[in-house]
This record gives C-alpha cells, sequence and structure tokens, in this order.
C-alpha cells in the first residue's frame, strides 16, 4: 500500500495498511503502558518504514507530557574534549531511540541557563550539562533554581562537571589526576615546573593545579617556580606559555591544564625556537583523540571521555529521585613529550 496523495503520511495510514486499530498503531511507534505483542508490533514498524512515516515529535510531546528529545549543553563543540563527551551521549541516545539536541554555550554561563530554560519550555524529556563549574555561588544559585524548576516540569538533568548543585553528576577526579601527575614528572626527574592554568574561577583548572602542588608536596621534590593564566583553549596555551618563556624563569618541564592548550604551548614553544621535549617538557590532561597523534606524543592524564558521555546518558535516563555521584579517575599516560631525565 502506498499513500500517493501529496499529503504527508499519517498514523492512521499506517494503522490501515497494517490492518491495525489506530490505538495499536500509536502504541506500537510511540510506546506506552499497555504494551504490543512484538510480531504485532514490528508489522506495525514495517508498515511505517514502507510508507516513510515521521512521527509527529510535537504530538508526541502533548500526548506523553514529555518530548522524545535530550538536550546537550556544551562549552564549545569546536573543542576535541567536549565532542567525545557529546559521541559518548549520543551512543547511549541511540540504543534508546532518543533525538539529541546539542548547543554550545561559547562559555558563557547565562547562556547556558537560558538554553536550559528553552529546552524546559520544548518539553525536553532531560538536559546533560557538560562543563566546569565557575566558583561564583550567585550563577550557580542561578543555575540551581532553573535546574529545579525543570525537574518540576517533569525532567531530568544531569551533569558532567563538580558536584556543587543538587543532581546527578558525572565528576573527573582532576585534583587526584593533578596529584598522580606530578608524582610522575618527578620519578621521571623534573624537578622545576611551569603551570598553565585556566582562570581561578574555573573549577576544573583550579582542581588540577591544587593536585599538582599537592603531588608536588608528597613527592617532597620539585617546585612550581611560574605559571600563566589564559583562556582554557589552543589560543589560551600558546599566549601563556609566551608568557613564561619571556619570563625568563628557567623551568624544565610545563603543565598545561588540558591538552588543547598544551597544543598552543608547543607551537608557542616552536615560534621562538624551543624544542618540546627536547628542550622543554610538556604535559596536560585529558587525553584528547584527536591529538594522539600529536608529535611529540603527549603527557597527560587520561580520562575516558567517551564513556563518561555514556554514563551521563545513563544516569539521566536511571529515574531515582536521590542525587548521585560518579566518579572518574584519571591514569597518568607518559609519552614522548616528557622523556625522563638523565
Amino acid at each position: 500500500m502506498s499513500v500517493s496523495t501529496g499529503r504527508p503520511v499519517t498514523l492512521q495510514d499506517v494503522a490501515d495498511a497494517a490492518g491495525v486499530s489506530l490505538a495499536t498503531a500509536s502504541r506500537a511507534i510511540n510506546g506506552s503502558a499497555r504494551r504490543v505483542k512484538e510480531p504485532l508490533r514490528q508489522q506495525v514498524l514495517e508498515a511505517a518504514e514502507r510508507l516513510g512515516y515521521q512521527p509527529n515529535l510535537q504530538a508526541q510531546a502533548v500526548a506523553r507530557g514529555r518530548a522524545s528529545m535530550i538536550g546537550l549543553l556544551l562549552h564549545d563543540i569546536a573543542d576535541p574534549y567536549f565532542a567525545e563527551i557529546a559521541a559518548g551521549v549520543s551512543q547511549e541516545a541511540e540504543r534508546h531511540g532518543l533525538l539529541v539536541t546539542l548547543a554550545s554555550t561559547q562559555r558563557s554561563y547565562e547562556r547556558e541557563i537560558a538554553h536550559l530554560a528553552g529546552l524546559r519550555a520544548q518539553r525536553a524529556q532531560g538536559v546533560i550539562l557538560a562543563g566546569s563549574r565557575l566558583d561564583d555561588a550567585g550563577l550557580n544559585a542561578r543555575l540551581a533554581s532553573e535546574i529545579e524548576l525543570f525537574r518540576r516540569s517533569g525532567g531530568r538533568v544531569t551533569l558532567v562537571s563538580q558536584d556543587v548543585l543538587e543532581a546527578d553528576t558525572v565528576r573527573l577526579e582532576n585534583r587526584e589526576g593533578g596529584l598522580a601527575l606530578a608524582r610522575a614528572l618527578v620519578d621521571l626527574g623534573y624537578r622545576r615546573f611551569a603551570f598553565l592554568a585556566a582562570p581561578q574561577e574555573l573549577l576544573t583548572s583550579t582542581e588540577r593545579l591544587e593536585g599538582f602542588h599537592e603531588g608536588l608536596e608528597t613527592a617532597g621534590a620539585g617546585a612550581l617556580v611560574a605559571s600563566a593564566v589564559a583562556e582554557f583553549t589552543r589560543d589560551g596555551g600558546f599566549e601563556a606559555m609566551t608568557e613564561i618563556l619571556a619570563g625568563g624563569e628557567h623551568v624544565d618541564c610545563v603543565v598545561a591544564a588540558n591538552d588543547v592548550m598544551a597544543v598552543g604551548a608547543m607551537s608557542a614553544m616552536r615560534a621562538r625556537g624551543v624544542r618540546p621535549a627536547e628542550d622543554l617538557a610538556v604535559a596536560g590532561f585529558d587525553d584528547i583523540a584527536t591529538l594522539r597523534d600529536l608529535s611529540p606524543a603527549l603527557t597527560t592524564v587520561r580520562f575516558p571521555l567517551v564513556e563518561v558521555g555514556r554514563r551521563a546518558m545513563a544516569m539521566l535516563l536511571d529515574e531515582v529521585e536521590t542525587a548521585r555521584v560518579h566518579r572518574v579517575p584519571g591514569e597518568v599516560v607518559v609519552r614522548e613529550s616528557t622523556p625522563p631525565k638523565d
């Protein structure tokens, strides 16, 4: 059977083609507490595919009270860190037949709150917010209020971030990763360090820096003799590294608060005739897959970012009332950018 009137294929057309009632076709395609037997469900789905039926998502949202849509708010869609998290979220959403709507906040926390409010208005089933929180009580209180409004409307929210809000959170163990990296670099023979950090209010960078400090203290060797603050980006790393080199302080290893800053740092070094690894060691955080072919290969703290995305999506769909925190440890991976010192 086919519909040749030029009009969109309706659910009634699917029901007629499958030889079932409209109610049965709706339950088979849209889901319902009253389950349709599997052979009959397959019969309806085959008819829908044959006719090219596209469900009316707005109508589904009205009928269910929720849209089969998940919002994913990222700080920077161009950053490979967020791209890997998005891949994991999308993979898990696909398993559950959910549509993911992605939006970049461009590192604006005001825009993040506005996007969350917009997704509430669209009756999204849930929202995942991925990105570091700020050390800003007022801003966090406003976001917490919007999260509560989203919940009251029937939706769910999960964070990939610090556990500073009352919501399910996938938390990277940044401090512990920084501590382990410091110890590993001291074991390789490095003693004089520079740290390239994001602004202090960005909690991810601050946690990693504090952990690195602690690692040097517990190792009983090594010192942080220089630091520079810039944006949490490749260009920020270039700027911060340029500042370190201009300062003239002798260091034997530079640690960037994330891998993309480390890439910028290497570019700044080469621009001034300094050879990464050979003249000055470099390390970072995250182990972003798209940067693993970097030369020299970058020593870093690896976090399983795709799995982090999958876990965030799984927590979003696991309807538990009490907010939970899933902690993700990092693993130091030593590569060519930090060769052992003689």
